[in-house]
């Protein structure tokens, strides 16, 4: 068993222990939460290149005491030159590649809300620690390089046949052409040379100055249809996030683009269907937890698109009676037929909370592993492919359209609870995000369980995910073999998986209590740790 870390003066938790500790190092120095966030948030762009860049997206939660929660959008949208008849003139028809200049379509959102979460955190936070501060652990791995982890190793290794003659993708994350060994050190010189430009230049210049130019250039070169007025045209935005009404206290997500939304009606389903009492490792909980994810999966692929296209307010599905309906519809004894799920998706989590408890829930991501494949060849930047969630069909939910945001699995959360208590929670694996968001919730705010042990605790996962084209229910070995028979029976397709299976996601916690302690969990499939103050 894996005890909780503890602390008081601040806590970091992320899937690989060298962001928290980044982040740790930045309260220490007398940052706040934010300010730690972008620390983590910059170096794990850097140690865990496979799961994430400075080429993607990226959501923010912040909550400060006595406010209102707020959320910032760091999502690019589609280029001016993206439509579907102009990939058609290309002979792209049917859907969108995986790889591929084709495939890095839709400008890369994470720098900006970086500046964005910077500018309040000076200007509302007293926020002191320099940029050059916030990127220096950052720059230092990318020059000096970082242990390839277990991780990086396998995924390079197990998406090498598609990304290998992707421009950039050899010379930046193979060795003399072979796989990085796991425990050998991986340099990107390129990009510590961008961070450091950033660091001077200032973030805005990834849009606006000399380093936009270059990677407009070299995304054209590249088969992108981005071009230098998409960046220049990029703003990250303030939203209101979701508020979910739980028995607990309010549970808050991201707004559309994102399924937060679908998050947030599990959770409601579950406390309707009384998952407070349910053994948290026994069938009853898994079956209600899969059947309420159908139910806000189905809502979901109706009607979650870019929130201008909408013609509901997303909040509008978290109201009660809407919730009672879903929940009064779920049979507990049988499992309702299963569609098709969204699919993969490669993405960090990350949780913050400072000594005045300010928290951050964060996740940033470039979708598949190493997104589009491209790596600039000046700035060393993977770019991301999550404009491949669009569709050419021009009647879809989600249809290739200039200027349009994509779909995004990404979700970060958080929760202001009725006793006190503050947590941030999220995890990676696209449809997995939210089905691990609800153990991990439940498991430590109604079950209780420590935020360890509910991470820690055997996990499942419906539909496809890491490659996996199955779209089964998940189960870690690890569940009893009468609660693998009883979902079985109430007929559910059941795939079992690795004990501890990367297939699941990884997940994180962190929960600060009334007194001002911390007690936080990181992911044991993961490379991830807590680190406490």
């Amino acid at each position: 068993m894996i005890e909780p870390a503890r602390g008081t003066r601040g806590m970091a938790v992320a899937p690989h222990g060298l962001a928290a500790q980044a982040a740790l190092a930045v309260l220490r120095d007398g940052g706040n939460a934010v300010e730690a966030m972008l620390c983590a948030a910059a170096t794990i762009a850097v140690v865990y290149p496979h799961m994430n860049s400075i080429g993607g997206d990226a959501f923010w939660l912040i909550s400060v005491p006595g406010q209102a929660v707020r959320a910032i959008d760091a999502c690019g949208a589609a280029a001016g030159a993206a439509s579907i008849d102009a990939y058609a003139e290309r002979g792209i028809t049917g859907s969108i590649p995986f790889r591929g200049g084709a495939a890095a379509l839709t400008v890369a959102g994470t720098i900006s809300g970086w500046d964005l979460a910077h500018q309040f955190s000076m200007s509302a936070l007293q926020g002191r620690l320099p940029l050059a501060r916030l990127l220096a652990d950052a720059l230092h791995y990318a020059s000096a390089g970082v242990p390839v982890t277990r991780s990086q190793h396998a995924n390079t290794g197990g998406k090498l046949d598609e990304l290998l003659d992707v421009p950039g993708f050899a010379q930046t994350f193979l060795d003399a052409g072979q796989v990085p060994a796991i425990g050998s050190l991986f340099r990107q010189p390129r990009m510590a040379a961008t961070l450091e430009h950033l660091a001077r230049a200032g973030l805005d210049d990834f849009y606006r100055g000399d380093l936009g130019v270059s990677i407009a250039h070299e995304l054209e070169a590249a088969g992108s249809p981005l071009r230098r007025a998409d960046l220049a045209a990029h703003q990250a935005q303030w939203r209101t996030p979701l508020e979910l009404a739980h028995s607990a206290g309010t549970a808050y997500n991201m707004t559309p683009p994102t399924q937060g939304l679908v998050s947030l009606l599990i959770l409601g389903m579950l406390d309707r269907l009384g998952a407070g009492g349910m053994d948290p490792l026994g069938a009853d909980f898994v079956h209600a937890a899969v059947e309420s994810t159908k139910r806000a999966f189905a809502i979901r692929d109706r009607h979650i698109t870019d929130p201008a296209h909408m013609p509901m307010a997303a909040q509008q599905f978290l109201d009660a009676g809407a919730i009672d309906q879903l929940a009064g519809a779920i049979d507990m004894d049988v499992a309702a037929p299963w569609g098709r799920g969204k699919g993969p998706a490669d993405t960090i989590w990350m949780g913050v909370i400072d000594g005045e408890g300010r928290a951050v829930s964060f996740i940033q991501s470039i979708y598949h592993e190493f997104g589009s494949g491209i790596v600039l060849p000046s700035s060393g930047i993977n770019w991301q492919n999550r404009g491949c969630s669009f569709s050419l069909a021009p009647g879809a939910l989600n249809p290739l359209q200039p200027g349009r945001k994509p779909f995004h699995t990404l979700n970060p959360a958080l929760a202001r609870l009725g006793d006190g208590r503050t947590m941030v929670y999220g995890n990676m694996g696209g449809d997995g995000q939210p089905q691990t968001q609800s153990a991990v919730f439940t498991r430590t705010v109604m079950q209780g369980m420590s935020p360890q042990a509910a991470i820690s605790a055997p996990r499942w996962l419906l539909g496809r995910t890491w490659g996996r084209a199955s779209e089964s229910l998940k189960l870690e070995s690890r569940f009893s073999p009468a609660v693998i028979d009883e979902l079985r029976r109430r007929g559910h397709d059941v795939e079992l998986v690795g004990e501890y299976d990367e297939t699941v996601g990884h997940a994180g916690a962190i929960v600060r209590y009334p007194d001002g302690t911390l007690e936080g969990g990181a992911d044991p499939r993961s490379d991830g740790c807590v680190a406490a103050w």
